[in-house]
């Protein structure tokens, strides 16, 4: 089985790293960023492709790890796409894109002879090189049986969701409820460090009540010492949580905090600092951080 892949930032990389690691043939490779292509394919002796036509012709089963909804549809259906000669070949999509995008996505690619199945990821970089990620996945269930082995060694967890879009709706909640913790988060340390508490004993505190939560094991040490490299950046956390906003609305819901954390993370790009781990936040809700300093 040859293997390729089309997205080549932390996640994608990583994943093709871990199956090169396990006697996988990682094959193809392709990312917009001509250098990071190159480096890698030297890197695992696969080829940097030029076109994602070459990508598909060079592999059986392909993954994709783009950065919207608007990069997923472009590497199907742009003028360079990945369903040329594609009969009989398989694409694992593993981005946070809109569920209707995954639909919409599956029906091009049968049309061109080829399966497709959603593998979300509730995971980070550290989850993707050693091969422990949460995947959710939707697509037809014989598609799934297909992919499961070599999912399986990229999983810790592995759950078949259902039909197309149904994994997409479960990933966007997940990290809309993430990104409002991680937003609540920050404020409560703000406000504790402005109240001058010890912030190392807040943590402890928070840790063994209800104020408690995987972000806080995750994120809070970061806030607290500004250690925001990134592993889940401010930009994906605002376009995520703009998805399920957008899927709110045609379910006929206002989600106020889910909208106010949007905005949060919109106020992060607009200042500079999209590119931060999503721990930046707190450069917003701390006083004497990035606001007071920008503002002098």
């Amino acid at each position: 089985m040859n293997i390729g892949f089309v997205g080549l930032g932390r996640m994608g990389a990583n994943m093709a790293r871990r199956l090169k690691d396990r006697a996988f043939h990682v094959t193809t490779l392709f990312d917009t960023n001509r250098k990071v292509t190159t480096d890698l394919a030297q890197e695992l002796s696969a080829t940097a492709c030029p076109t994602l036509g070459d990508v598909t012709a060079g592999a059986d089963v392909i993954f994709t790890v783009v950065s919207d909804d608007a990069a997923m549809r472009g590497i199907f259906s742009g003028d360079d796409h990945l369903l040329i000669s594609a009969e009989g070949k398989l694409f694992i999509n593993c981005a946070t894109v809109s569920p209707q995008v995954h639909l919409d996505v599956e029906a091009l690619a049968e049309k061109a002879g080829a399966q497709t199945l959603e593998a979300c990821m509730a995971s980070s970089i550290t989850q993707a090189r050693e091969g422990s990620l949460y995947l959710m996945c939707g697509g037809r269930e014989e598609v799934f049986r297909r992919a499961e082995p070599l999912l399986k060694e990229l999983s810790a967890s592995l759950r078949f969701i259902g039909k197309s879009g149904e994994a997409a709706k479960v990933k966007v909640l997940v990290n809309m409820v993430m990104n409002i913790n991680t937003a609540g988060l920050a404020e409560g340390l703000g406000l504790g460090d402005a109240l001058g508490l010890d912030l190392t004993m807040l943590r402890e505190v928070f840790a063994q009540t209800g104020a408690g939560s995987r972000v806080l094991q995750t994120d809070g040490e970061d806030m607290q010492n500004r250690d925001h490299a990134c592993f889940f950046s401010a930009a994906h956390a605002a376009k995520d949580s703009g998805i399920a906003l957008a899927l709110g609305e045609v379910a006929g819901l206002t989600l106020p905090l889910a909208r106010a954390t949007k905005e949060q993370y919109d106020r992060m790009i607009a200042e500079g600092l999209g590119e931060l781990d999503k721990s930046g936040v707190a450069e917003l809700t701390f006083k004497n951080r990035h606001v007071a300093e920008s503002t002098k």
